[in-house]
């Protein structure tokens, strides 16, 4: 790419918007130019803004510290200064769906690591490797909101990275039935333990919404594009619990499956390893050039040894074995701040740009 495309992050005093400036910073295609979040912080420079809120466990680019931070409201404003943005703004699921479909309609494309888009008919949903098709709908989007260039895109949860894609890979097997319970680090509702000292040695049985997201948005990601929309998945029936656990970051997956048809464990983690898609095979800047790992050692994938596999935008699968009740049962793993939420977004964005849907304006 000669010109690296100017970026605008919604939301980015907040975790997620943390770590998109930390993935952003030296990417090849792009470059951060405009930093927006609510009124409070507007005005400030970023490391005003932010102060001693940094969470992460990478210091803040020296090229976002002076960067005066704009009214995420001020949407004329941000969106001239940019050729698209990334949102990750903490709002109400209305407030949300409204300022995202007010940038798109500048003509500016938003890449949301938000839910309240995951359900519009006609935004794609996707993790790159899997539906990169999906993307296909946009154009119904535009023709809605009158616009040439502006769109609104979205990744899934974060709580389904760790298992979704090993259903994908799996797919000709016929996946049928899923239970899944999913361990869940605390950054996954943006804090830390400084921020959350309750949850050291803790487990919290409950995380809102989450087991709803967790059964049903792997249904869509598996689903096909057809009239403008996406009809669902059938298939697998899936149910899940949600737990909040004392890990930093990592989403690990404890699952029992069914398949309608008959398969062998060593089938089922060729089809792992060899499994790929449209960001390995382009080769792209935030690519895992392995997407799904299987490690045959007994107490692998750990959270501590694992999360950071392929930068943290790989997953990492084991424990596969037959089950007296089921068929087969397997650990997820998964680092949710990075490929569940920023970095599958970053990866979203790379693909878009490279099939033509994100340009210069």
């Amino acid at each position: 790419m000669n010109e690296k495309l100017k970026v605008g992050i919604l939301g980015a005093t907040g975790m997620v918007g943390q770590r998109f400036i930390a993935l952003l910073d030296k990417h090849p295609w792009y470059e951060v130019v405009t930093l927006a979040a609510s009124p409070r912080s507007a005005g400030k420079t970023y490391a005003e803004a932010v102060g001693n809120r940094w969470k992460l466990d990478v210091p803040m680019p020296e090229a976002v510290k002076d960067l005066v931070v704009l009214n995420v409201n001020e949407v004329e404003k941000v969106a001239a200064s940019v050729d698209f943005v990334f949102s990750a703004v903490d709002m109400t699921k209305d407030e949300i769906k409204a300022i995202e479909e007010a940038y798109a309609k500048t003509e500016t494309p938003v890449v949301s690591n938000n839910s309240a888009h995951r359900w519009t008919a006609d935004v794609p949903m996707v993790v790159p490797e899997i539906n990169d098709d999906h993307f296909a709908i946009i154009e119904a989007q535009k023709e809605r909101l009158g616009t040439t260039k502006g769109f609104i895109a979205v990744k899934p949860n974060c709580s389904i990275q760790s298992y979704t894609p090993a259903l994908a890979a799996w797919a000709e097997f016929g996946p049928k039935e899923v239970v899944a319970t999913t361990y869940q680090a605390i950054s996954g509702a943006g804090k830390n333990f400084t921020d959350w000292p309750e949850m050291v040695g803790n487990i919290i049985p409950f995380i809102g919404g989450e087991e709803e997201k967790s059964e049903k948005e792997p249904l869509r990601v598996l689903g096909q594009v057809k009239d403008g929309t996406i009809e669902l998945a059938t298939s697998p029936v899936i149910t899940t619990q949600c737990v909040r656990v004392p890990v930093l970051n990592g989403h690990t997956a404890a699952v029992f499956i069914n398949f309608e048809k008959s398969v062998t464990k060593e089938e089922l983690i060729a089809k792992l390893r060899e499994f790929k898609g449209y960001p390995q095979v382009e080769e792209l800047p935030s690519a895992p050039k392995q997407f799904i790992q299987y490690l045959e050692d007994d107490n692998r994938p750990q959270v501590s040894l694992d999360v950071d596999y392929e930068r943290g935008m790989g997953v990492s699968i084991g424990r596969l074995r037959e089950d007296h009740v089921y068929d087969f049962k397997f650990i997820g793993l998964s680092h949710n701040t990075i490929r569940g939420a920023a970095g599958g977004a970053v990866l979203c964005a790379e693909t878009l740009t490279k099939k033509g849907f994100i340009k210069k304006k």
